[in-house]
């Protein structure tokens, strides 16, 4: 527990007739990167917005940080930061004037230093005094991720950080986001892109009809993997391989 930032046993969540989560658990470990897997409406953004205190669970538990998310919902919001499947800057805003009124918001001592310290370690210093209109789709999320930091959050929360992102930008925040755990931040993101959750997470859950149906790192997750039938080389499953044949395996049932 002590090494866990979030622990999360037996949540369920519906919506009048709709059962969308149906009794999940897993941890995150602290200062690692953890991929929540799944298809659109298998109900990773209702659990990210559960653990954020935006939604409240019919029941289970949550911790976040070590408090309890529906008992401690401030206690939470102390520690955490949300990057939503859209990147939440002011486009009429530059990119500094957008991390300057962050920083003002959450009552920060040096507002302009807190804020030339992320548009640098993020690469948006040539950039930051150009309104965010003019920024490309990739700047975009990386200011909105560098907005998430303003404070130094212990835990980020990103939902679908790739989504409606060309290749080159989905490769730009995944330098980001790998550089945030190296950093000691804990890093919780869904995705339903098989590549993007094989390239950053050192744990890999599959959401599946509102329960996890798999949990472990990638290479955990391989020996799932039904045994290549070749007689002298051995494939590797990718995880897009596996992904289906897991879920293949559920829907069977």
């Amino acid at each position: 527990m002590l090494n866990n930032s979030i622990q999360v046993k037996g949540l369920q969540k519906s919506y009048k007739k709709l059962h969308v989560l149906k009794g999940v658990d897993f941890e995150v470990e602290k200062g690692s990167i953890f991929a929540l897997l799944g298809s659109n409406g298998a109900g990773k953004t209702t659990i990210v917005k559960i653990l954020t205190t935006l939604l409240k669970q019919d029941s289970g538990t949550a911790s976040v940080n070590g408090f309890d998310v529906a008992a401690k919902p401030d206690d939470v919001r102390q520690s955490i930061s949300l990057t939503g499947q859209f990147a939440a800057v002011d486009e009429i805003l530059t990119g500094r004037e957008n991390l300057i009124m962050i920083a003002r918001l959450r009552h920060l001592k040096d507002p302009h230093q807190v804020t030339d310290d992320l548009l640098n370690r993020f690469g948006l210093t040539d950039a930051a005094d150009r309104g965010v209109s003019t920024y490309s789709g990739g700047m975009r999320r990386r200011l909105d991720i560098a907005m998430s930091l303003v404070g130094k959050p212990q835990i980020i929360f990103l939902d679908e950080p790739t989504n409606g992102l060309d290749p080159e930008a989905r490769i730009e925040v995944w330098k980001t986001v790998k550089e945030l755990a190296n950093n000691g931040t804990t890093v919780l993101l869904t995705t339903q892109y098989l590549d993007e959750a094989e390239q950053l997470a050192d744990r890999i859950a599959i959401l599946h009809e509102g329960k996890i149906i798999a949990n472990g790192t990638l290479a955990e997750l391989k020996k799932l993997f039904p045994p290549a039938k070749v007689e002298y080389i051995e494939k590797q499953p990718s995880l897009e391989e596996i992904f289906l044949a897991i879920v293949g395996k559920k829907e069977e049932k």
